[in-house]
């Protein structure tokens, strides 16, 4: 993911803190531990060739690459679904791989919804990539709309009234990243109370250059992070501690379920960062989630 990269040599100078627990999210937080929260960890791809001989074993071909993705991550942030829509005889596929796995495929709003419609004439298009994505049956986890950094608040309406007409027994959540969305307190405010009331999630995006997207607001009682990386750079691994402490705290106050996805600039060292996010989840969060292995050294850090 390009969005939000800055230059290598500014990263030292950066503010990575994670923002302050917001008082909102008392709205939403029961206080107490949820019984069995679900912690879910993936990638935006499992067709990365970089990871054959790291994760995937040599000599792996491309029609494989999800049968071994599986192994290692628990979930996909899906992608592919915002290029194209599929027919569901194409998803049953996909969910083949993934049988006998507690998974959850995560699929993106196609653009020529979230980004070449009004979002106010979209519903046949809703309509057909739905009935794709429901062929996942048990293994689909929430859809997520993202719009365009050109998507303003001035389109608020057109954005709420699409969000009321979704479906309500499915999970959504949505990224807006127009930076006007999170300097006007008033919107801002708006949007959290309309998410809330449509029982809609708002992702949160932690990039290098665009610091406001890192918001840690919650809407519902699950959190859906997009966290970019910078090829392990230093950085890297004390913002996935300030994460893990956040996460932490979130667990602690009713936090029922977790979705983080890894990026990177580079995504052949997603696995890297991955396993030391695991690894800090275990130490700090008393919490077991799944860790890829490597295939020549399971125990990289």
């Amino acid at each position: 993911m390009d969005f939000g990269r800055v230059d290598e040599a500014l990263l030292n100078d950066l503010d990575f803190k994670l923002a302050a627990e917001p008082v909102f999210n008392k709205k939403v937080l029961k206080g107490q531990p949820a019984k069995k929260p679900q912690i879910y960890v993936g990638c935006a791809k499992w067709g990365r060739k970089e990871w054959i001989g790291k994760i995937y074993p040599k000599g792996t071909k491309e029609a494989g690459f999800l049968d071994e993705y599986v192994h290692h991550y628990n979930s996909i942030e899906l992608n592919a679904t915002h290029y194209k829509i599929y027919e569901p005889d194409a998803i049953r596929k996909w969910d083949a791989k993934a049988a006998g796995h507690h998974f959850k495929f995560c699929p993106k709003v196609p653009q020529s919804i979230s980004h070449y419609s009004q979002l106010t004439n979209a519903g046949p298009q809703t309509t057909a990539f739905l009935e794709g994505v429901l062929a996942f049956g048990e293994h689909l986890g929430p859809i997520f709309l993202q719009v365009s950094d050109k998507f303003s608040p001035n389109r608020k309406d057109q954005l709420f009234q699409y969000l009321a007409s979704l479906p309500k027994d499915l999970q959504w959540f949505v990224e807006v990243r127009h930076p006007q969305w999170f300097s006007d307190e008033g919107i801002w405010l708006e949007l959290l109370q309309t998410l809330q009331k449509l029982k809609v999630g708002l992702l949160i995006t932690d990039t290098s250059g665009r610091r406001d997207c890192a918001h840690m607001h919650l809407t519902i009682p699950s959190a859906f992070i997009r966290f970019v990386g910078n090829s392990l750079h230093p950085t890297d691994y004390t913002r996935i501690d300030d994460w893990v402490n956040r996460i932490r705290y979130w667990l602690d106050h009713g936090l029922k379920e977790l979705y983080f996805f890894m990026h990177m600039h580079d995504e052949a060292y997603s696995p890297e960062l991955s396993v030391y996010l695991a690894d800090k989840m275990k130490e700090v969060c008393g919490i077991e989630i799944i860790r890829p292995k490597f295939v020549n050294n399971n125990t990289l850090f």
